[in-house]
C-alpha cells in the first residue's frame, strides 16, 4: 500500500481509504474480519459521516475499536457534518454537537480529521471558524476539511479559518470525470469545457489540499456502478485488456486510473466485500502508463480536442 500526504497537516494516509456508508450492514464478525483485514492490506484511513446508517455505522466501528482498542493507534478516523433534515447546517452549535456525538459513537477521543459533508447556502465562515477553533482547542479534532466545495466555496471559508483546510472530498470515477474534462476540453465548445466546480483539481494542487475520490465505481449520482455495466460496452471492453495486461481486476484497474493521476487523489472504497477490498488495494501495486491511461479515459466516452 502506498501513502500520501493529506495537506499540509503531517498526517499520512492510505492512498485507499475504507468508506464507511455501508458498515451497518454487516455481522458484528463480518465487520471484524472486514475492518482487521483493511488494517492488515496497509489501509489506514477511515471515513465516516454523522449520517451514514443514522450514525449505526460509526457505532458498529466504535466496537470493533472497543473490542480491539489497539486498533486506533494505527488509524486515521474521519467524519463527516453538516447534512440535516431537509437541508444543511454549518452553525456552530450544530458541528459542535455533530462531533460529540461522533466521539460518542466511535467511542474515541478524537478525530484525526472533520470535514464539512456538503456546502451550506446559509454558511457564516466566522462562526464555522469558532467552531473549528473550539474542536482543536479541546484536542477533539486535529484537522479539518471539506466535501464536495467548489474552489470559491472553499476559498471564501478558508479565509476566516484559522486552520488550513487539508482535503475536499469529490466524485470522481472513469465514468464521472467532470473535474478533469474541464481542463482538458479548454477552449473548445465542447460538452467537457463546462466549469461545474471552479477548476477544483487544479486549485487543489495549487493550495496543498488533497482531493478524495467517492464513488470511484459509480458513473451518475448513485446510479449504478459502470463495471459491467451495458450503459459502458467500449470501457467494459478496454477494461478487461487493461485487467490482462496489467494481471489486476477490472476494479483495480478503474482505481488505478484515479492513483495515477498526479494530484496524489485518495480512493475512498465503500464496498462491504471483503475478498473485493482485498482485489482493489492491488491498484496500489501498479502504475498505468500514460497511454493507457487516456485509452480508458476515452473509452468511456470522453473526447478530446
Amino acid at each position: 500500500m502506498k501513502y500520501v500526504d493529506i495537506g499540509e497537516s503531517g498526517i499520512v494516509g492510505s492512498e485507499i481509504s475504507i468508506g464507511c456508508m455501508r458498515l451497518g450492514n454487516l455481522s458484528a464478525a463480518a465487520l471484524d474480519r472486514h475492518i482487521h483485514t483493511a488494517v492488515e492490506l496497509g489501509i489506514n484511513h477511515f471515513d465516516h459521516a454523522d449520517i451514514y446508517g443514522g450514525g449505526v455505522c460509526e457505532t458498529v466501528f466504535g466496537q470493533v475499536l472497543k473490542n480491539d482498542p489497539g486498533l486506533r493507534q494505527d488509524m486515521i478516523i474521519q467524519s463527516k457534518c453538516g447534512i440535516v433534515q431537509n437541508g444543511y447546517d454549518f452553525s456552530k452549535e450544530h458541528i459542535l454537537e455533530a462531533v460529540d456525538g461522533s466521539l460518542r459513537r466511535l467511542g474515541v477521543d478524537y478525530l484525526d480529521t472533520l470535514l464539512l459533508h456538503r456546502p451550506d447556502a446559509l454558511m457564516e465562515p466566522e462562526e464555522v471558524d469558532e467552531a473549528f477553533d473550539a474542536l482543536e482547542n479541546s484536542g477533539k479534532v486535529r484537522s479539518f476539511g471539506v466535501s464536495n466545495f467548489t474552489s470559491m466555496q472553499f476559498e471564501l471559508l478558508q479565509k476566516y479559518q484559522n486552520q488550513k483546510l487539508i482535503a475536499n472530498q469529490m466524485q470522481l470515477s472513469l465514468a464521472f470525470t467532470g473535474m478533469i474534462d474541464q481542463g482538458l476540453c479548454a477552449n473548445t465548445m465542447f460538452d467537457g469545457a463546462v466549469d461545474r466546480d471552479g477548476g477544483i483539481l487544479d486549485y487543489c494542487r495549487l493550495h496543498d489540499v488533497t482531493l478524495q475520490a467517492w464513488s470511484p465505481f459509480q458513473y451518475g449520482f448513485f446510479e449504478g456502478v459502470f463495471i459491467g455495466s451495458d450503459k459502458y460496452p467500449e470501457l467494459g471492453e478496454t477494461l478487461k485488456k487493461m485487467s490482462e495486461k496489467y494481471g489486476v481486476s477490472t476494479s483495480a484497474i478503474s482505481a488505478a486510473w484515479i492513483l495515477r493521476h498526479p494530484a496524489k487523489i485518495q480512493v475512498i472504497v465503500g464496498t462491504t466485500n471483503t475478498e473485493r477490498l482485498r482485489d482493489i488495494c492491488t491498484a496500489s501495486d501498479i502504475t498505468l502508463s500514460r497511454q493507457d491511461w487516456y485509452t480508458l479515459y476515452l473509452s468511456a466516452g470522453n473526447r478530446l480536442p
